[in-house]
């Protein structure tokens, strides 16, 4: 009985992308581009599985994540806080059914040209009936050359 409960479980479990994040639904990015203007946030997660988590790009505000196996864009819904390098210090994206809060620190470095380091950032996202994440991220900041020129 035991048995057959736990397997039922396991088939009725989604299937996790081969390239899972610390067993995650979300997986690692393909090679992003430096944005034509503004500047982007590349954040790494920092558990077992390394790779690119999340691209956040100040023009257009939109937030990549690959979820559940594929790759999407959310939009910008709101921010706050203190804005470094076009980007804020907290920033809500929405899509269909999706909110993903990014939460990063920028700290302008005099050895990144055209950038920053973002020492510590975390990502959450918040799906109807299913559980919560957040996944502690770090990562640099990229601009456009014309972008990170102080005005």
């Amino acid at each position: 009985m035991t048995l057959a409960l736990l397997l039922a479980l396991v088939q009725a479990a989604p299937a996790l992308p081969t390239d899972s994040i610390d067993g995650l639904p979300l997986s690692t990015l393909p090679r992003q581009e430096l944005p034509t203007r503004g500047c982007a946030a590349y954040l790494f997660s920092t558990g077992q599985v390394r790779g690119l988590a999340a691209v956040a790009t100040a023009d257009p505000a939109t937030l990549r994540i690959a979820l559940d196996g594929s790759v999407r864009d959310l939009p910008r819904a709101a921010a706050a806080g203190t804005v470094a390098l076009g980007l804020n210090a907290e920033s809500i994206y929405r899509a269909s059914e999706v909110t993903a809060t990014v939460q990063l620190t920028i700290e302008p470095r005099p050895n990144l040209n055209n950038g920053a380091a973002v020492p510590s950032a975390t990502l959450r996202l918040d799906r109807p009936g299913q559980d919560t994440l957040v996944v502690p991220l770090a990562g640099l900041v990229g601009c456009a050359p014309a972008a990170a020129r102080p005005r």
